[in-house]
């Protein structure tokens, strides 16, 4: 059980940080992400809306139970960095793209360990 739960949780934690950080910046429109933004060519007024939608997935990752949510909120958080990806490398090439990976493992490490730990019976799932 504590080899599911422990990296389930090391995961989780890491998401939840890496995206939260990103989800505040975005939706307090601090100058770093206003300028990012104005780089990659977007108008700033799309900072907030990306900022609360990935706190919203976030909460919906850390709730207990709603499986059918959880799906939904990590198929959003991949979604966000992959088009937050694929700006950065049409603006700067392809080298900037590779910081990337780490938001992809984290990420995916948090789902796989999600679905272990649903399938080995330690959490309680409403259907």
């Amino acid at each position: 059980m504590k080899k599911i739960t422990i990296p389930y949780w090391i995961f989780t934690t890491l998401v939840v940080i890496f995206m939260g950080v990103g989800a505040v910046t975005d939706t307090v429109k601090a100058t770093d992400a206003v300028e990012l933004f104005k780089h990659l060519g977007y108008p700033d007024y799309l900072l907030p809306f990306l900022g609360i939608a990935k706190i919203l997935g976030i909460i919906a990752i850390l709730i207990p139970g709603f499986p059918r949510i959880k799906e939904w909120a990590y198929a959003g958080l991949v979604f966000d960095l992959t088009g937050a990806m694929y700006s950065n490398v049409a603006e700067d090439g392809i080298s900037a793209g590779f910081s990337f990976l780490i938001g992809y493992i984290i990420i995916f490490g948090s789902y796989i360990y999600y679905h272990k730990r649903r399938k080995s019976g330690i959490l309680v799932v409403n259907r």
